[in-house]
This record gives C-alpha cells, structure tokens and sequence, in this order.
C-alpha cells in the first residue's frame, strides 16, 4: 500500500485555514493559528505573538514596504516564508538607547544614526541573524510573511483571542 503526499506552499496570498490533528489527545487542549493568515490580516510590522514557550516567542510580521529600525539586547532571528524580503543592518552611534535588561525588540528614533554594515536578501525559508545590539530594519516590495524568534517585549503584540482556533 503507497501513500502519495504531496507538499503544498502557502503563501501570505494563498493560504489555508487549517486544524489540529489529534490522535489520543482533546483537540480542545489546544490553540492553533495560521502563521500567513496572521501576517495577512494585521498591519505591517506588527510583530503578532503566534508561539510562546515562557518568554520567548515566534511572533508573525507583515513585511510590506519599509520597516522603522529596531535593536535588541540579545540576538533574534528572522525567517522569509514566502516571498524576498530584504535586511538591513546598522551599528549604533550611540549604543546607550540600549537597555540590557530589557527583553524584546524596540523601536528607535527616525534619526537614528550608525555605520551601515550591509544587507542580507532573504528568499522562501530562508533565515538570517538580528545580532544583539545592532539595529536593523526591513524592505519588502510586496507583501510577505516573516517569522520572528524573539523574547516577549514591547514591540511584541499578543492577541490570542483574534488568532487562534478554537
């Protein structure tokens, strides 16, 4: 007896609502949410908390346009799930704004200043570094999905209610 199985991409443009399979457990004990469908019905660079395991999160962005910079005191990571999304990275002037005690991501000012240190093209699955103390920002020319490993802070938004399958 063959199984055939065929892998299906979504996309922030293409995706489906799906459920939890459970085989000896109560599907109630569980909340589930839609990774794309979160990035598709939130405002850009809104970072939605979608997975937390005590502090720490898998939050899910809307990339559309050009991002505010952040910073944070340890590194993060980011993940493209669908479309090119572009990185860029700054070394702070002035690394003071920086808090170490605080968790998270933050924003920082319009005029924030540093030497650039380059740019990273991130395409589907692809994964790059938020190093500790170094700001960056993002550009995507249309929308797309990022999936961001953090630890909950100020720029994070949880909103479980609104997300979840219940």
């Amino acid at each position: 007896m063959s199984t055939e199985y065929k892998t299906v991409f979504a996309s922030i443009d293409d995706y489906r609502k799906g459920g939890v399979q459970c085989l000896n457990e109560d599907p109630k004990r569980y909340a589930f949410s839609n990774l794309y469908e979160v990035a598709a019905t939130n405002a850009p660079y809104d970072r939605i908390v979608v997975a937390k395991n005590l502090d720490y999160t898998i939050e899910s962005v809307r990339a559309e346009g050009g991002s505010d910079w952040y910073v944070c005191a340890h590194d993060e990571f980011v993940v493209a799930m669908d479309y090119d999304v572009e990185v860029h990275y700054l070394k702070l002037e002035d690394e003071s704004v920086i808090d170490d005690d605080k968790d998270g991501a933050f924003k920082l000012p319009t005029n924030t200043s540093g030497q650039e240190m380059g740019r990273i093209f991130l395409k589907r699955g692809h994964m790059a570094l938020l190093p500790e103390k170094n700001a960056y920002r993002f550009h995507a020319n249309r929308p797309s999905t990022l999936m961001i490993q953090s630890i909950l802070g100020e720029e994070s938004i949880e909103k479980w209610a609104d997300i979840c399958l219940k």
